[in-house]
């Protein structure tokens, strides 16, 4: 894992140079596209900060990067400048952050996570019709209790069904009694293939599924699955703080992965990636979308380049070497806050390599609860609370929640 970062500079020089390769509404004849730069009246293009502010820049030049600009260079002219630069995005996020071959995968820049998994069991459900001439009924979505949502919402969008696998209620773990209970039922129901989703990191807990067990216990009884990795949230910090981890693209069973730059790499909202080995994404081919150069392989169709510049900005002006400082150094502080919850005997739930610290319900009030914006796992019944050690948060703060801890259960 290394790439160079960039100045301020650079970064500036290469994203005007894209803006530059892109058709600019004001100054190019175009008739045909229902678009145009963001409203005068509120975003004001000659604004002479603009020229410092990359960004910002790009965000009013207003590119759509519809389509998959990985699968082949027949995507639409107009914007091929920034266009590129989410190539080069999508070729860093797979190569030197999950290990995959040079030019082996494909990819874009979605407008989240939940759309990046969703991606992912649409073509894998897809994937299973075309080849093996599945029904959807055969086909099944399998993954933890401690998934994130978009895994239900996903298999109902898609009529599919879902076997939704217990994990032992300390260490977060799938239960691989429940796994194998569960996926005999159901071949014995009639489902024959599998869209198996691992956790890299779950959003309550921090937790990393076993993927190496459950993948043996697939392959060893001869089950046709695919395998999808959520890494929405532990995506840009676990390769960082894990290096000898089992999620990259070296393990021949991880076709595809999720990133999502809004969390750890403080991106704007609507920065989710999807990246998918070669040969798959074209299961989500819609070939109605004849008036799109290219075609159209994607949920959400046009979507923002800005976004996709903004997430390149951030992994260039830090680099590898940068990254893995500033995410190390958030796991050293949650280490060190679950240091001093140990002396005080509170029962909590934290991976090492993940800056989530997620505390039994039992320990925290609604009053603390309120006052540091903890979050349940759930709003009606909690039976944990989680603290994130994200960028924002001070060691004053940090200092300050176990003093008020102390207070409330001695």
């Amino acid at each position: 894992m290394y790439w160079d970062k960039l100045s301020h500079d650079e970064i500036t020089e290469r994203i005007t140079e894209a803006l530059d390769q892109n058709m600019s509404y004001k100054t190019k004849k175009i008739l045909g596209i229902p678009a145009s730069y963001l409203d005068e009246e509120q975003f004001y293009d000659d604004a002479p900060f603009l020229d410092d502010a990359p960004f910002l820049a790009t965000l009013i030049a207003n590119p759509n990067h519809i389509g998959c600009h990985t699968l082949n260079e027949d995507s639409e002219p107009f914007f091929k400048g920034t266009q590129q630069l989410e190539m080069e995005l999508i070729k860093l996020c797979a190569e030197e952050i999950l290990g995959g071959k040079s030019d082996e995968q494909d990819g874009y820049v979605a407008p989240g996570g939940t759309e990046a998994n969703i991606q992912a069991l649409w073509i894998y459900r897809n994937y299973f019709v075309k080849e093996f001439g599945a029904l959807n009924n055969q086909v099944a979505v399998v993954y933890s209790q401690d998934s994130h949502y978009s895994m239900p919402k996903g298999a109902n969008l898609l009529n599919i069904p879902s076997i939704v696998l217990k994990v032992d209620e300390n260490t977060r773990m799938i239960v691989q009694n429940d796994l194998e209970e569960q996926i005999n039922s159901a071949k014995q129901k009639g489902i024959k293939h599998f869209i198996v989703v691992m956790n890299m990191s779950t959003t309550m807990f921090g937790s990393v599924d076993d993927i190496n067990r459950i993948t043996s216990f697939f392959t060893e009884n001869d089950l046709n699955f695919k395998l999808h990795a959520d890494g929405a949230f532990g995506g840009f910090i676990y390769p960082f703080t894990n290096s000898a981890n089992s999620y990259n693209f070296n393990n021949e069973y991880i076709s595809s992965f999720t990133l999502d730059g809004h969390k750890m790499l403080q991106s704007p909202y609507g920065t989710g990636i999807f990246i998918i080995r070669k040969g798959l994404m074209e299961y989500a081919l819609t070939e109605e979308a004849r008036y799109v150069q290219g075609k159209d392989y994607t949920i959400c169709g046009s979507r923002s380049g800005a976004n996709a510049v903004s997430v390149w900005m951030i992994l260039k002006i830090h680099g590898s070497e940068g990254l893995k400082t500033k995410m190390r150094i958030l796991t050293d502080k949650a280490k060190s806050l679950c240091k001093r919850l140990e002396k005080l005997g509170v029962e909590f739930y934290h991976n090492p390599y993940i800056n989530i610290i997620t505390i039994r319900e039992k320990y925290i009030s609604k009053t603390l609860a309120k006052k540091y914006a903890l979050v349940p796992d759930e709003h009606t019944h909690p039976k944990w609370y989680k603290i994130v050690v994200m960028h924002h948060v001070k060691q004053g703060v940090l200092d300050e929640f176990i003093q008020d801890l102390k207070s409330e259960i001695t």
